[in-house]
């Protein structure tokens, strides 16, 4: 079994609060890792579960073993159930392990009754770092981070992406409340995976879809929700320079990504005029799952002028600032570095990062040129 890097986060948790809520993508491992670390288990999303619970929910609260909840959203009567045990012994922790996928039942559910009582952990696809050396880079930049999805029997990749992605626009999102039609569904995901990387323009995207641009960005909402899309937020600085405003948009698992987008092997995506922006992409969600395993706190942005300066990833540490420049090249030149640093100088960054895939890693602790790896080494070792 991989050992999941949010593992000690959890347990870390576990021991400050009576709950903890572990949200993910569906398939991304969340009962596994839950099952591992160990409790009373039980599937709301099966009726014979629910009555089980209900049944025998005194007895069940009373016990000193740990109670995981998985698909928590499924049973929105379980939340106040959970507050009036949670605040009969409030000095108690570890008493409960929800898992569910976000949706806005569920997020409605726990600001009412779990606020104050609930700590939220994050479970990516697979990372990088938790494979090691069992799966090549290129493999899993291919193919995704879902345990299921191919990284590991790279047979099933890509019908199974196919199969997820019908199943959260026939089943999963319009259960969550998307309340678009799958067909429209399934064309918005494909726009989306076409404008990967890209400054998001509600308005453009709605005249083709035939829906004004609210309703774009409220179905937007639902797939940020769900974990298939983020909105990287632009940088905003105090500079005399006119600054890009509207968030990019990422898809977070490059294995959806490339399956929307009709690529089934590494050849076939080397040769895509959009094979930069799938990089970008991958490297700044290994970058981000990385620093969520680890519980850090942090702001992430992309900065961009109206006269090209640009960094692809900006990490916000409180008292650092680091900017990162994201190139699909496996000889990084000076002048890239160079282009970084002046841009970095515009936002006074304290470090800067040029990530490739030199096989070379080169600098010191404030100027690095260096391999992904390298620079996620350096993001679980940095304290600051």
């Amino acid at each position: 079994m991989i050992r999941r890097a949010v593992r000690e986060l959890v347990l870390e948790r576990l021991g400050a609060y009576p709950a903890v809520l572990l949200v993910g993508p569906r398939q991304c491992g969340k009962t596994t890792l839950a099952r591992a670390i160990g409790g009373t288990y039980f599937d709301l999303e099966q009726q014979p579960e629910r009555l089980r619970l209900d049944l025998e929910w005194e007895t069940i609260v009373a016990q000193r073993n740990l109670v995981i909840l998985d698909e928590a959203q499924s049973w929105p009567e379980v939340f106040a159930r959970l507050r009036g045990a949670i605040d009969r012994d409030r000095k108690r922790t570890g008493r409960f392990l929800l898992l569910g996928s976000v949706s806005p039942s569920l997020m409605v559910q726990v600001s009412e009754s779990l606020a104050g009582r609930l700590s939220l952990v994050e479970l990516t696809p697979l990372l990088l770092t938790e494979l090691k050396a069992k799966v090549s880079q290129g493999r899993r930049w291919l193919c995704g981070g879902y345990p299921d999805g191919g990284v590991l029997e790279p047979k099933r990749f890509p019908r199974w992406q196919r199969d997820y992605a019908a199943l959260l626009s026939q089943r999963d999102l319009p259960a969550w409340g998307l309340p678009a039609k799958s067909q429209t569904t399934d064309r918005l995901l494909r726009m989306l995976a076409a404008l990967n990387g890209q400054a998001w323009n509600a308005s453009q995207v709605g005249q083709s879809l035939g829906l004004s641009y609210q309703t774009v960005n409220s179905y937007l909402d639902y797939l940020a929700g769900a974990f298939l899309i983020r909105r990287l937020p632009p940088y905003q600085a105090n500079l005399r320079k006119r600054l890009v405003k509207s968030p990019k948009i990422y898809w977070r698992d490059s294995g959806l990504l490339h399956t929307l987008l009709n690529v089934s092997d590494e050849n076939t995506l080397l040769a895509q005029p959009w094979v930069g922006a799938s990089w970008e992409s991958y490297v700044i969600e290994q970058a981000l799952g990385v620093l969520s395993s680890k519980g850090r706190t942090y702001d992430a942005y992309y900065f961009r002028t109206s006269d090209q300066y640009e960094l692809d990833l900006m990490l916000d540490f409180g008292k650092d600032l680091w900017a990162i420049e994201i190139k699909l090249t496996s000889s990084p030149g000076p002048e890239d570095m160079a282009r970084l640093d002046k841009t970095a100088d515009l936002v006074k960054a304290s470090r800067r990062f040029l990530v490739s895939q030199t096989r070379r890693p080169s600098g010191d602790e404030r100027r690095v040129s260096c391999d992904l790896p390298s620079f996620l080494d350096r993001l679980r070792e940095n304290e600051s």
